[in-house]
């Protein structure tokens, strides 16, 4: 993980808890290595009063109030439908090119195709990382999961931008403090910011999603003995179901965490959510005509309760569903760790 960077994120006119997706991921899980946030709309606040992370990080009005934090790279900070850039931030990429800063975009408009862009970042000597342009070399799955040795947990969830990156994060962080041998596979362009490494699969065609996230499994189980890999959209979403199917086969869970949010009730296609037990058994059977697998625990998103409605919903939703339920990070990862280490027969 690079953590020599000193990031300004570009969110104009979108920071919030649900519109700037990649810039929360960052700022809640290597908020060391953002130095300002860019949001005309929220200049003056800090990223802790308009998201409840990151401390006292600065929202600024511009690029040019942002400099002084001395950046060494702009990152598009949202995740809009569609993955396609505004045309409102052109003027700040160039502008932070000038500055010589490096830019770092997961929308699926390459940056690096703009041939103006790409010309100006040659003459400025910095890098214009497309985190969403697709690998060379790709294949499809192959059964291998038959050969690793290594755990395997995949995050789920009832909807999209629901928590599995940060769930899976979470305890890829906990796992490590408890001295295992643990890795985090990023399959979006947030987790990849994060861990500096990865595919984001929702760029790949189909045929290659499981194929990709085997490889990338399959590497990593060579120095690692569990693997979390970050869930995409959700299997009980129309619009993002086909990536979900693509990263389970590819990654073939030992187990699952299944995200949940305690305050929603439908999706953005305004449909409500199907009973959480006809979800759980809709993943289980995903994996099972293969392998066993299990539903290990539930991490629920409890943001906007305070700290006694969100203990309740806590406890109701291990009442209801029977699985160790918790806020990871709000309240810990320390639970679902230990049902995993539970469920799987893992030493401790």
């Amino acid at each position: 993980m690079n953590t020599d960077r000193r990031i300004v994120i570009l969110t104009e006119g979108q920071f919030s808890n649900h519109t700037s997706k990649t810039a929360n991921g960052v700022i809640r899980f290597i908020p060391e290595q953002v130095v300002a946030i860019i949001d005309s709309t929220k200049a003056g606040k800090t990223t802790a009063e308009v998201i409840g992370a990151g401390g006292d990080i600065p929202v600024v009005a511009s690029l040019e109030e942002a400099l002084p934090y001395e950046p060494t790279a702009l990152l598009i900070g949202i995740a809009p439908p569609g993955g396609m850039l505004p045309d409102s931030f052109k003027d700040v990429i160039r502008q932070a090119v000038e500055n010589r800063l490096d830019i770092l975009n997961g929308l699926h408009t390459f940056l690096g195709d703009d041939r103006e862009l790409a010309a100006l970042a040659e003459r400025f000597e910095v890098r214009i990382v497309d985190y969403r342009r697709p690998p060379k070399q790709l294949q499809i799955a192959s059964m291998r999961w038959k050969e690793r040795r290594a755990k395997v947990v995949l995050g789920v969830g009832i909807d999209a931008n629901i928590g599995k990156m940060s769930t899976a994060i979470a305890l890829w962080k906990d796992f490590q403090s408890r001295g295992y041998r643990a890795d985090f596979i990023a399959t979006g362009q947030t987790g990849m910011v994060i861990a500096d490494k990865g595919i984001s699969v929702d760029a790949l065609p189909s045929d290659f999603v499981s194929g990709a996230i085997e490889d990338m499994v399959m590497d990593s189980a060579k120095d690692h003995d569990i693997i979390f890999v970050e869930g995409q959209g959700s299997l009980v979403h129309q619009g993002y179901s086909a990536v979900a199917v693509g990263i389970m086969h590819g990654a073939m869970p030992d187990a699952m965490i299944l995200s949940l949010e305690a305050n929603r009730q439908q999706n953005d296609f305004d449909m409500p959510y199907p009973d959480v037990w006809d979800v759980i058994r809709l993943h289980k059977d995903m994996i099972s005509v293969y392998r066993p697998t299990v539903m290990a625990g539930i991490s629920l998103v409890t943001f906007g309760l305070d700290e006694e409605a969100a203990l309740e919903g806590i406890k109701n939703t291990e009442r209801d569903t029977g699985l160790p339920t918790t806020d990871p990070l709000r309240f810990g990862a320390r639970p679902l760790s230990d049902a995993i280490l539970a469920r799987l027969s893992i030493s401790t």
